[in-house]
């Protein structure tokens, strides 16, 4: 645990210090929003609530991907070897994921917060909502940053991430997308729960492999 918390310190310092990555993902997100708001603002009657949410799970999910991309392939080399005579391989993939979760998480409501001011607010259920967000957050930065320190390894790390993250981003995808409806439409927490209960097992397996996986990945 001691090892976990020094290095997700160490990753809040170095952003802090490196501000511009993070304002960089914020700009993206703003503008990406207010593109959208221009897009739409002629043709307002076809901003439907399914379009709403289905815009908005998308710009998080490729913010999700520009943010967490960076995660290994900005370490150094000789940074990687210290780690690697220094810490245990467990804790830098828990301590990439727990820190990748919060960055997603702020970057999520902050981009809600924003998207719903804009573009209109239909939830119905916000509470529900948020469940959702920080669900999708979590296995976001769950599945990107496992692959990403699988694609720091090859040359086009880029290319490899995208199409090793794909078949386990889709699904999760989908059924955020649902889970998300279903609190748009401000139905009853109890026919979300499938929903809810599928999101927390993919993100349990997809932690629980990293876990598993990361050292012999660290080892190479």
């Amino acid at each position: 645990m001691n090892e976990i918390k020094t290095l997700i310190w160490k990753e809040v310092t170095l952003e802090w210090r490196q501000k511009y990555a993070l304002s960089g993902m914020l700009l993206y997100v703003v503008s990406t929003v207010f593109v959208c708001y221009l897009s739409f603002n002629l043709r307002r009657n076809q901003l439907t609530p399914i379009v709403w949410n289905t815009l908005f799970w998308i710009i998080i999910l490729f913010t999700a991907v520009n943010a967490i991309a960076k995660s290994f392939s900005q370490e150094r080399y000789g940074r990687l070897l210290y780690y690697y005579n220094l810490c245990s391989p467990l804790a830098i993939i828990v301590s990439k994921i727990i820190y990748n979760s919060l960055v997603m998480l702020v970057l999520a409501v902050i981009g809600f917060g924003f998207y719903a001011f804009v573009m209109g607010n239909p939830v119905g259920d916000i509470g529900l909502y948020f469940i959702c967000i920080l669900l999708a957050a979590i296995g976001f930065a769950s599945v990107l940053t496992l692959v990403a320190g699988i694609a720091s390894k090859a040359e086009n790390n880029a290319t490899l991430m995208a199409v090793l993250s794909f078949p386990i981003i889709l699904p999760m995808l989908l059924m955020t997308i649902r889970l998300a409806k279903n609190a748009m439409d401000g139905l009853d927490w109890s026919v979300s729960m499938d929903e809810i209960t599928t999101l927390l097992s993919i993100d349990a397996i997809v932690i629980t492999l990293s876990c598993l996986l990361f050292p012999y990945l660290w080892r190479s």
